[in-house]
């Protein structure tokens, strides 16, 4: 077993990045979006003990939270502001861009009046007067993404938010953005099982940027025999170990597996501690 001996906030053991040049947090965070209710839609069938996660996160050394105004809608946010409000030394980052007409059902919109709305809708339910990360939730389409990128820019020039993130996009998409306003960060769907966006990656960690995978435990869903092996020798779950390689990925990545449970965020976080072999990335990257 080579798991290093527990602390009493091992988030702190994942290292730390800085965001912007002045946000500094844990790379182990917290993804709020699985505290709302099925279909990531209304609220939790037990919202104190949404709040007890949030919480008991902080306890573990969590200090970088990530929602959405979409997450609800509107509930994710509202528990973060119940739970954490005023955010003593936290981060808490939220998303815009997406309308949700249902249960599971996501709708681009980045129509700029639409992005100043949902923003402002954030600002009120978190509480607070600008926002930390911002993060365009996805490009529309259907409009053009200069106008987007301008409004975001429009919005920091503001004092509305004070750093700006994409979720997934491209390597070329995030040059597009970066011609017209400052990203410190990319959110993309990434996992052990799931590389499609390596470059952007390693795109990341050559600019600086912080690369914020989501879907990192692929729902639960982890199958493969090197999991199960790395697992094994280091007493720990194969959840654990995917967090575990996501960290050992790349400096730039910034955890944030999401949970509804107590148990689960601590077993999550605890993988902050598990430090892999050169073996184990070996084997790992076979999958």
């Amino acid at each position: 077993m080579t798991t290093a001996r527990p602390t009493a906030v091992p988030a702190a053991a994942a290292g730390t990045i800085t965001l912007g040049g002045d946000l500094t947090v844990n790379r182990m965070g917290f993804g709020a979006m699985r505290l709302t209710g099925k279909g990531i839609w209304g609220p939790p069938k037990n919202p104190e003990q949404a709040v007890r996660v949030l919480q008991r996160a902080v306890e573990l050394g969590v200090n970088f939270f990530d929602t959405a105004d979409s997450y609800g809608p509107h509930v994710s946010e509202e528990l973060i502001a119940e739970a954490l409000y005023p955010y003593p030394g936290l981060v808490v980052a939220t998303k815009g861009g997406f309308d949700r007409p249902g249960p599971d059902r996501w709708v681009e919109n980045g129509r700029p009046e639409n992005l100043r709305e949902k923003l402002e809708g954030s600002l009120r339910r978190l509480r607070v007067e600008r926002i930390d990360l911002w993060q365009l939730h996805r490009i529309d389409p259907k409009v053009p993404a200069r106008e987007q990128f301008e409004a975001l820019r429009e919005f920091q020039r503001e004092g509305l938010i004070r750093h700006i993130g994409l979720s997934e996009v491209s390597v070329d998409q995030i040059e597009q953005a970066r011609k017209v306003v400052p990203i410190v960060s990319v959110q993309n769907r990434y996992n052990v099982t799931d590389r499609k966006w390596d470059a952007e990656v390693d795109y990341c960690e050559r600019e600086g940027l912080a690369f914020i995978p989501w879907f990192p435990l692929s729902a639960g869903t982890l199958e493969a025999e090197a999991l199960h092996r790395v697992a094994e020798r280091h007493g720990a779950t194969v959840y654990q170990v995917a967090l575990a390689w996501l960290l050992a990925r790349s400096p730039a990545m910034l955890v944030i597996p999401g949970t509804s449970s107590v148990e689960h965020l601590e077993e999550n976080v605890a993988a902050a501690e598990i430090r892999l072999s050169k073996k184990d990335m070996k084997e790992l990257k076979s999958i």
